[in-house]
């Protein structure tokens, strides 16, 4: 799988997204009826929205991005190492702004670092939830993350969950799921998605946020290895980027 398309050329990337606001009760009126219309396709009847505010995290008009994640495979002295780097912040804007200068500079025509950025479900969530927060924060898009008026061909996204469908669209498999069934070691020593808000909100520790994102980016690093048949990375082969 793959096999025209080099490690060592692709991006990889993951993000981490919280609710716009700590709690329900600090919405304006507005906010909370678009809130009330928005949740009331998936909550049960015994729930109002504040209830399930807590995931208003994984919609872009309702959340925020608080941190970015990106990582390559490079080679150093003919071995294999993989570097991640994140962008975190309370100041969306200014870390969107910081992501895109890197994507632009990562993706240039005159001179590409990469051809294609990697993530599991990344078309479907994090590119697109980049991209419309970028827009609420007056920030430019980046061309390569801009698929309006692209062809097919011609978008640079390689997406894990997209490859591991085969062209099937009834279900989701999650990223734990199928580093579990091809034996890709994952450290469990620490949150989770579900937890990323309340570790914000309530430690407000961004770097504790960033290392559990990061350890996302190398897990898609090495499906994508496995996709293609390729060793994995040593997990002492990984360095984080100041």
């Amino acid at each position: 799988m793959l096999d025209q398309t080099r490690i060592e050329d692709i991006l990889f990337l993951d993000i981490e997204t919280v609710p716009q606001w700590e709690d329900f009760r600090q919405l304006d009126e507005t906010s909370k009826a678009f809130w009330d219309k928005k949740s009331a396709y998936f909550r049960k009847e015994d729930q109002s929205p504040a209830d399930v505010y807590e995931r208003a995290g994984i919609y872009a008009e309702f959340g925020k991005i608080v941190c970015i994640s990106v990582g390559s495979v490079i080679v150093r002295g003919g071995v294999r190492l993989f570097r991640s780097k994140s962008f975190a912040g309370h100041d969306e804007q200014q870390l969107l702004a910081e992501f895109g200068r890197m994507i632009d500079k990562s993706f240039s025509s005159d001179h590409p670092r990469f051809t294609n950025l990697c993530g599991h479900n990344v078309k479907e969530f994090d590119i697109p939830y980049i991209c419309r927060r970028m827009l609420v924060n007056g920030v430019p898009i980046p061309t390569v993350l801009d698929v309006s008026g692209k062809k097919p061909w011609e978008v640079r996204f390689l997406d894990t969950l997209d490859l591991w469908k085969f062209g099937d669209y009834k279900n989701y498999t999650s990223m734990a799921l199928l580093t579990h069934i091809f034996g890709i070691p994952t450290p469990k020593d620490d949150i989770d998605g579900s937890q990323v808000a309340k570790v914000y909100y309530g430690e407000g520790d961004l770097e504790r946020i960033a290392i559990y994102c990061e350890k996302d980016v190398l897990a898609t690093a090495q499906l994508l290895l496995r996709f293609k048949g390729e060793p994995l990375i040593d997990p002492l082969n990984v360095e984080r980027a100041v």
